[in-house]
């Protein structure tokens, strides 16, 4: 299961939440942080003189420390500055949707030789800037013109770095179909966008997989892939709505939860540690998602099973590499299984708990999924 490939994220998004806990408190959406330095935005002129080659990075509204793919971009950038000592790494944070077209431009004005956005909701600022300033090279996480995030024209200088998770969702649903003694799991979403719905519709699927295989009838409460109707919480900070959310789906007999909403997931978790400690014993866990939620929220791991993760650190770290190697092109980078570009996270404290013969089965779900004998519906196109 691509053990090595979740080792060398996991480390790489270690790192990242350390250090960019330390670089947000002194940064805003006005100024940045260098993967070596405290420079300031203002201060990036003297990376062009020195010949540097300067990769920039604009965070959606989650922020740098969002312990989801915030973070992991940023962990990307570092890597890619970490293979190549000349390349300078920054970020701008963006506290608002209104931040992204400023911070951007104020990166095209930097002459930043890559821009990297992150986020779906950022898919229209940085398609104008990428019409306006053909020549300079983006990138952008968690968005595609496929999925219609980027508006058309389509525009050659931006790479796009999206990633199948309907496929690691479906194994996560499978897991979680599992590993439920209530015969009931759930799952609820920040927002209702297609990067957000295709891990629900993969998590849905292998339930209903997992239930035809074995004769049984878990039920999924939060979302249908079939309606595509769910709940979502409305934004990815606001921890309080996801520990309500969290608690009134373990009122209904939810053991498993999969939040897929950045930091409303910590509510979550806050809510299943509780319903642990009210029981005495460990009764409701859950899934992390986009990152390991063992390195991310290293605090909750006790009661994470596994972390629906994608592969966003080599992804954006390959993207920095080709625009500074002067290999660079717009186009599409998919993450799937079979690339670890989509994967579950290893167990950690799971590992002893999930059955020999449930982890042979996920194996062969894999090697189903990767083949294509086991089809992953979604009405969510990457």
């Amino acid at each position: 299961m691509k053990h090595s490939a979740w080792a060398t994220v996991a480390l790489a998004v270690s790192a990242t939440v350390v250090i960019a806990a330390c670089g947000s408190s002194h940064s805003s959406a006005s100024g940045g942080t260098s993967s070596s330095a405290s420079a300031s935005a203002s201060s990036t002129g003297s990376a062009a003189t020195t010949g540097k080659f300067l990769g920039c990075m604009v965070t959606d509204t989650g922020g740098i420390d969002d312990r989801s793919f915030n973070a992991s971009s940023w962990a990307g950038m570092q890597a890619a500055a970490a293979a190549n000592s000349n390349i300078q790494v920054k970020y701008l944070q963006s506290t608002t949707q209104g931040d992204y077209v400023p911070n951007i431009n104020t990166f095209v004005g930097q002459k930043c030789n890559i821009i990297v956005t992150v986020g779906f909701l950022m898919g229209t600022a940085t398609e104008a800037a990428a019409k306006a300033h053909p020549t300079q090279d983006f990138a952008i996480v968690d968005c595609s013109y496929t999925s219609q995030c980027l508006p058309a024209p389509k525009e050659t200088n931006i790479d796009q770095l999206v990633f199948n998770t309907v496929q690691d969702g479906f194994l996560g649903g499978y897991l979680a179909a599992g590993m439920s003694r209530t015969g009931k799991v759930a799952t609820f979403g920040g927002e209702d966008f297609g990067t957000v719905t295709i891990y629900m519709d993969g998590f849905w699927d292998g339930v209903q997989y997992y239930n035809t295989k074995h004769g049984t009838h878990v039920q999924v409460l939060g979302w249908n892939e079939q309606t595509q109707k769910g709940t979502f919480t409305g934004d990815f900070t606001n921890q309080t709505k996801g520990l309500t959310q969290t608690q009134t789906f373990i009122s209904e007999g939810a053991d498993i939860i999969f939040p897929v909403a950045g930091n409303v997931g910590l509510g979550a978790a806050k809510a299943v540690q509780q319903a642990d400690a009210a029981a005495g014993s460990q009764k409701v866990n859950m899934f992390w998602v986009d990152v390991d939620g063992c390195v991310s929220a290293a605090t909750y791991c006790p009661y994470f099973i596994t972390s629906v993760e994608k592969g966003i650190v080599s992804a954006v770290k390959a993207a920095v590499l080709s625009a500074a190697g002067g290999t660079f092109k717009g186009g599409t980078y998919v993450g799937t299984l079979a690339n670890g570009g989509a994967v579950l996270s290893p167990f950690h404290d799971f590992a002893s708990k999930v059955p020999s013969s449930l982890q042979t089965e996920l194996q062969t779900v894999q090697a189903g999924i990767e083949n294509g004998s086991i089809q992953t519906p979604t009405k969510s196109p990457v």
